[in-house]
């Protein structure tokens, strides 16, 4: 299954789950998107006081900006780049340069000539195997779109606990999610300033950052890539 944006796919990403109003999960997605709105992206990272940690990382990873209209049907807000979810995000500003990102440009998945990144997912491929960074993304957002739709890890329903490995499996999906911010930056930043999508990206990163810094949710060694811009973007908020 072709699960990216771009013009190569005839399919384009749908989220297929809606937090129902007046839910626990509605109400912290209405306190990220009140923080997140005020402009001060340290707060709008932070646990709210007295809530459950693995709920605030699944609504943060896991859900955008939705409304409920009269006709029942989800729509995603205007502005995705506001988004509060993590996924939905980096899906949409990949999707703006897909058409940059191709096989014969992008060979490998990379991040600058000292890092590469061959793909595993443990279960149907289990050894990694080298690919071009538009498969190796490919495979990625399909293999975190099926963590989100396993209802055992991401409960949608009240009350349903989370497993006991959520919080290893949501570290790996922001490890993974991270490759792609750390690819456009790299290999495609000249074709993001082309568009006048830069501080959308750089927004979006900061925010992905502070989040991840704020619970530990990636080794720093992983973020080598992208250390120096991380540093730029996060030491005058300090």
């Amino acid at each position: 299954m072709s699960f990216l944006f771009g013009n190569r796919s005839s399919k384009t990403f749908k989220p297929k789950k809606n937090i129902p109003e007046g839910s626990h999960q509605y109400e912290l997605l209405k306190h990220a998107e009140a923080t997140l709105g005020s402009g001060n992206l340290r707060m709008a990272v932070m646990l709210p006081e007295g809530e459950d940690l693995n709920e605030w990382v699944a609504v943060n990873i896991n859900r955008s900006k939705w409304t409920s209209p009269s006709d029942g049907k989800p729509k995603l807000a205007v502005c995705p780049w506001e988004s509060v979810d993590f996924f939905n995000q980096i899906n949409m500003l990949y999707g703006t340069i897909t058409d940059f990102c191709t096989e014969e440009s992008c060979p490998v998945m990379s991040a600058g000539p000292k890092y590469e990144y061959h793909w595993a997912d443990g279960t149907s491929i289990k050894k990694p195997i080298k690919c071009s960074a538009p498969k190796y993304i490919d495979y990625l957002m399909t293999w975190v779109q099926d963590q989100l739709d396993d209802e055992t890890l991401f409960p949608s329903k009240i009350g349903v606990p989370f497993r006991r490995n959520f919080m290893a499996v949501a570290k790996t999906i922001l490890k993974r999610l991270f490759r792609v911010y750390a690819h456009i930056y790299h290999q495609h930043f000249d074709s993001v300033m082309q568009l006048q999508e830069e501080a959308h990206l750089n927004t979006s990163f900061k925010h992905f950052i502070f989040f991840v810094q704020e619970f530990n949710l990636i080794d720093r060694k992983e973020l080598a890539p992208l250390q120096e811009l991380i540093e730029k973007l996060t030491t005058k908020d300090r």
